[in-house]
């Protein structure tokens, strides 16, 4: 995640598919598309909602750009990031992690999709 103040804007870098080696369990996010819609997202573990940051990601007070990739490495090396396009508030639950729904207003590419759903059960 990173938080560009001039342009008043959140970047999400998502790693869909997370081993254990590489992550710590804190940082094990709970994050896959619901639909080619829709999309689960995890805040960061220390993350309320009546946060600073937690209200920017609730009231939509700043842009959110998702980025996402179904894992860490490829066959190439490190695996690029897919630009799935800014991101709207639907919904939320829970605290510390907050877990948000955001809608894409262009449909993630029908190869994505099917391989991270596949990846997330």
């Amino acid at each position: 995640m990173l938080y560009l103040p001039d342009l008043n804007a959140d970047a999400f870098f998502v790693t869909l598919k997370k081993s254990e080696a590489d992550y710590s369990p804190s940082t094990m996010y709970a994050d896959y598309p619901i639909s080619r819609t829709l999309f689960h997202w995890e805040s960061q573990s220390t993350t309320s909602a009546a946060s600073p940051t937690g209200q920017r990601y609730l009231t939509g007070s700043s842009t959110v750009l998702l980025f996402a990739r179904q894992e860490q490495k490829d066959q190439f090396g490190t695996a690029p990031y897919l630009f799935l396009g800014p991101a709207t508030y639907v919904s939320h639950s829970g605290e510390r992690p907050i877990a948000i729904t955001w809608r894409l207003p262009t449909p993630m590419p029908v190869d994505f999709f099917q391989h991270a759903s596949a990846a997330a059960q």
